[in-house]
């Protein structure tokens, strides 16, 4: 299994044309580019390109003899430029939006000669990513699975991430405030009082609750960068694929949500279902049931890895992708 950091430099003109020099990064696991299905998968908020292996963060997914399988498949991630995981940062992080980076990701897909995808599955920001990249490539996919997600941040989670925006931009323990207000948007009431049950910590002298919120604040401010955070929010709350092209958009589609999700409402996705539905697109819902609202996605991998693996099973043959793919790298 492949699990080196990769780079391919880029040039990227932002919409205000100014110009970004970037090292888009990329791991691989898997089978060898060209010789098996390629599975891309863009990674959340605070993710990155490790995502399988002793250390990947959805390596419950996938790796060998997982649901995705990397002993079937080429499994493909680029690190957001600016998340910090190849140690780039991006200062100016409002030149960049989502549209963008799914520019930078199609083209790194160009250099590396890949034109179609086997599949592209995305969780919360990441499957925001892939709505913008299948928005502007019709073609790109013949599966698209995006997890927790819309193809565009809605009133909600524009109101949170203008809470975090709040937060990242004060002057004591910012991106520890910030996340101790996310983690309260990626879980659930009911999932905090039944884990928590009102226990207190003697020793502390303060409620289980709030020393876990406190070490969730301060174990992310060790391992991510305040920079990389406020290019991340930014990039939540700006989600907006073109609402016209969702229904040309040539790739089966597969949604799933979380039913408790505060982020990104079920109620929000399945809107999205049925109006694409109704258009005739190819196109199936799924939910995962649980307590966790929207963290259940790397949480509930009992009900995640059995709807995926039941989407791979009832997917037709891959051979046409991995035929046109050869072709390019031919060329």
């Amino acid at each position: 299994m492949k699990t080196e950091l990769n780079y391919i430099n880029l040039s990227y003109h932002t919409h205000s044309q100014k110009e970004y020099h970037i090292p888009l990064t990329y791991q691989i696991f898997g089978k060898d580019l060209f010789t098996a299905p390629i599975i891309l998968i863009n990674h959340a908020l605070t993710g990155n390109s490790n995502v399988s292996g002793e250390k990947g963060w959805w390596k419950k997914l996938i790796g060998e003899n997982q649901v995705i399988d990397t002993h079937q498949y080429t499994v493909l991630c680029f690190n957001i430029p600016g998340n910090g995981y190849d140690h780039f940062l991006i200062d100016g992080y409002e030149d960049f939006t989502p549209s963008a980076i799914a520019e930078i990701f199609l083209k790194g897909l160009e250099a590396l000669h890949i034109r179609k995808l086997y599949a592209i599955i995305g969780g919360s920001l990441g499957g925001g990513i892939a709505w913008e990249m299948l928005a502007k490539q019709l073609d790109l996919a013949e599966i698209f699975i995006p997890i927790a997600c819309d193809y565009r941040t809605h009133d909600w989670l524009h109101a949170q991430c203008l809470v975090q925006k709040f937060l990242l931009n004060s002057d004591e323990e910012p991106l520890q405030k910030a996340r101790i207000h996310a983690m309260l948007c990626y879980r659930t009431p009911q999932s905090l009082n039944e884990r928590f049950q009102n226990r207190y910590h003697l020793e502390k002298e303060t409620l289980e609750s709030e020393d876990w919120l406190i070490y969730h604040g301060n174990a992310l401010n060790e391992r991510f960068s305040l920079k990389a955070y406020k290019l991340m929010n930014h990039l939540l709350m700006n989600i907006d694929a073109d609402e016209a092209a969702l229904e040309k958009i040539e790739a089966r589609m597969h949604m799933i949500s979380v039913d408790t999700d505060l982020f990104f409402p079920a109620s929000e996705i399945r809107m999205c279902f049925e109006n694409l539905k109704a258009k005739n697109k190819d196109i199936s819902y799924h939910e995962i049931q649980s307590i966790h609202g929207h963290d259940a996605f790397l949480m509930e991998y009992e009900q995640l890895n059995t709807i995926i693996k039941n989407i791979l099973r009832k997917e037709p043959n891959k051979r046409e992708t991995l035929s046109e793919n050869n072709q390019q790298k031919n060329y």
